[in-house]
């Protein structure tokens, strides 16, 4: 017996025994937030705060428990934008807050990572956390600049949820972790490193190409 492909009607609100129409449960909730005290700037100082401890996490080689405060303190840095959408509290200078404190966090994790390598005397690991921080910046900075002269510029592998996952993978696989013998961290910052690096010239050669056809195709 197949299933029916008839479309479901959309949700109807409820009416009360009096007939007065009850807003829903989406509605309720959107409601309570926009009544609460909660500002989507409490909620990026807070991912902020997660992504600080991650690194003193790193610094105490307690990579497990800073893998963990990096990916909580990663998502409230994506909910902090849905939740200025939902509860209409956004601003303009908590957008600029926002992508500011995205790019301050990735790179104080990475920094406090490529300290550890110093310590252990890998050269070639701190210079990938180096590369890392820098075209993780190289790689937000061509997307805003490109959208500044009005060109889209998505492009690319490594986005921030990409970053992310990997270096979040790295920390809590890292060596000490009490997940077993893997030791994750140096190849995660050699794979951020390396995948920054080819979106950046992804998103250059893109824009370049996409410049040119708005231009009629003159150089």
């Amino acid at each position: 017996m197949t299933e029916s492909t008839t479309p479901k009607p959309p949700r109807q609100r409820r009416r009360s025994h009096d007939g007065a129409v009850r807003p829903t449960a989406q509605e309720l909730a959107r409601q309570r937030l926009i009544q609460s005290r909660l500002t989507p700037n409490t909620i990026s100082l807070t991912g902020f705060s997660l992504n600080l401890a991650a690194a003193g996490l790193v610094f105490g080689r307690l990579f497990f428990l800073a893998g963990v405060a990096f990916i909580v303190g990663s998502i409230m840095d994506t909910l902090d934008g849905r939740y200025s959408r939902m509860s209409g509290k956004g601003t303009q200078f908590g957008a600029f807050l926002d992508s500011t404190l995205d790019r301050l966090e990735e790179g104080i994790v990475l920094t406090a990572v490529g300290a550890y390598f110093a310590s252990q005397h890998n050269q070639v690991a701190v210079a990938a956390c180096v590369a890392a921080v820098l075209f993780s910046l190289m790689v937000s900075y061509t997307r805003a600049r490109a959208e500044a002269l009005g060109v889209q510029c998505k492009v690319g592998l490594a986005t921030r949820p990409v970053r992310v996952v990997i270096l979040a993978t790295g920390l809590v696989f890292a060596r000490g972790a009490s997940l077993g013998h893997f030791y994750l961290l140096a190849p995660a910052v050699y794979v951020l490193a390396g995948l920054s690096i080819l979106t950046t010239i992804q998103r250059i050669l893109h824009v370049r190409g996409e410049l040119i056809e708005l231009d009629g195709g003159s150089r």
